[in-house]
């Protein structure tokens, strides 16, 4: 198997990693994006296969069960998300891959290949910044908002774990600033 090459993007629900994703993307188009696995429901206008393979809470213990996963967590109650393994088996240094995964997810990643994943977490400008981001989504009333907001907590305080920090302020800037880091990484030998 060649050496994969892996770039990963996590943050906290709402920072921005998504729209961050897409840059890079159009940017750097040998980046394949990894489509994660998760058991919750489609969002309007998400599409199976494209945005993520939706899956029952049964499809996705059984990928579990038979090692199809190569990381994957119970993010909110009875809400998975995972990387199957076909998905990081495709990346090569000629056709890194993309993962937008949760906080402990793209911890797990890192850990199981080291250098050849580059781990950038994208931080919101504050909480108060990201709860009006989620706000502002409508996708959330005020339980899953707490939710989110209380795991936000969690996850920024795991933001020095990883190989670089983009602070979403500014989109522009927090784009340039990703798509350096992620050149200066798929640029080393």
């Amino acid at each position: 198997m060649p050496e994969p090459r892996i770039v990963i993007l996590t943050a906290p629900s709402g920072a921005g990693k998504t729209t961050l994703a897409r840059r890079l993307q159009e940017a750097l188009p040998q980046l394949r994006f990894s489509v994660s696995a998760t058991t919750r429901p489609p969002r309007p206008g998400e599409r199976h296969g494209v945005d993520y393979y939706f899956l029952s809470e049964d499809e996705f213990r059984r990928l579990i069960e038979q090692g199809e996963l190569i990381e994957y967590e119970e993010v909110y109650p009875g809400r998975f998300y995972g990387t199957l393994r076909r998905e990081i088996e495709q990346a090569s240094r000629d056709h890194p891959v993309l993962l937008d995964i949760d906080v402990k997810g793209a911890l797990r990643v890192k850990e199981l290949f080291g250098d050849e994943a580059f781990a950038i977490f994208v931080q919101p400008p504050s909480l108060e910044a990201l709860a009006e981001r989620l706000r502002n989504r409508g996708t959330e009333d005020d339980a899953t908002l707490r939710q989110r907001l209380e795991r936000a907590r969690m996850e920024l305080a795991l933001a020095d774990r990883f190989d670089a920090v983009v602070v979403n302020d500014d989109l522009e800037r927090a784009a340039a600033e990703t798509l350096r880091l992620v050149r200066s990484f798929l640029e080393r030998p």
